[in-house]
């Protein structure tokens, strides 16, 4: 069995933490779309034990051994046996589901059961398995799939800076806040980010505590043209949303020239 499938980036538009179990899991209320640039995951059977290889721009220091999601992902599909090729171009612990989403390619490529959507590997690999428009609630179980929503022009920039997740819920003040708001039906672009501008994401102000470099990014994209300019998950990378395919394309053409160190990819959010 040969197998080849694309693992596209998650971008939390809104991210509303709403409350906390008992068992310290967070709940969440969250719209997630995925952009068109991403990584891409292939297998090869064969008679040698599972193994993962991994190449791209984004290659170095992602681990190869069952650490990595893509490997357990595989091996929760039932595969023990054949060569795994992760081709990385996004950055690692970024906020935009990188790992999950190539957890969730490699469960699609294994042909896993889709009613098991893979909560045990993540919160984020449900939706990642879905990779379509979705409000997520709870801890990553609640998927509720969401038609009708316009193409959004986008810009996603990563200061190439660490966010360790558990840091960023440690320095969240308040756990419980209110969910979002009700989505406009069948919302024309304006209207979509005029909504988006309207809810939250609660762990933006924590991040920017933790690493203040993420304000600077937020401020060099609204400086850049966006409408919109917030963070992605828990960060460190940042999403502008654009009028127009072309303001976006300029947007990251001079954000890389005035930022030659930041990861800076002019995309389309569906």
């Amino acid at each position: 069995m040969a197998a080849d499938g694309f693992a596209p980036a998650k971008i939390n538009l809104t991210l509303h933490v709403t409350g906390q179990r008992a068992d310290g899991y967070h709940l969440l209320d969250s719209l997630v779309v995925f952009a068109d640039v991403g990584d891409r995951v292939s297998f090869q059977e064969d008679a040698q034990p599972l193994r993962l290889k991994i190449t791209g721009p984004g290659a170095a220091g992602v681990p190869v051994d069952d650490s990595n999601l893509v490997m357990r992902a595989a091996r929760a599909a039932g595969l023990s046996r054949g060569l795994i090729t992760l081709d990385k171009h996004l950055p690692a612990a970024a906020g935009i589901g990188g790992g999950s989403s190539d957890a969730a390619a490699m469960l699609r490529l294994a042909g896993h059961d889709p009613a098991d959507g893979g909560l045990s590997l993540g919160a984020d690999v449900p939706v990642c398995r879905i990779a379509r428009a979705t409000r997520m609630t709870g801890i990553g179980e609640g998927l509720a799939v969401i038609d009708g929503l316009p193409a959004l022009p986008a810009v996603l920039v990563n200061p190439g800076v660490p966010v360790p997740t558990a840091a960023v819920f440690r320095r969240l003040v308040s756990k419980s806040n209110p969910a979002m708001g009700a989505l406009p039906m069948r919302p024309g672009l304006p209207d979509l980010i005029d909504w988006i501008a309207l809810q939250r994401n609660d762990l933006e102000a924590p991040a920017v505590s933790e690493q203040p470099v993420i304000a600077d990014v937020l401020a060099a994209l609204a400086l850049a043209g966006a409408r919109l300019a917030r963070m992605s998950g828990s960060g460190a990378t940042c999403f502008g949303l654009f009028d127009d395919a072309a303001g976006a394309a300029r947007a990251a053409r001079d954000l890389s020239q005035a930022h030659p160190g930041w990861w800076v990819r002019a995309t389309t959010l569906t």
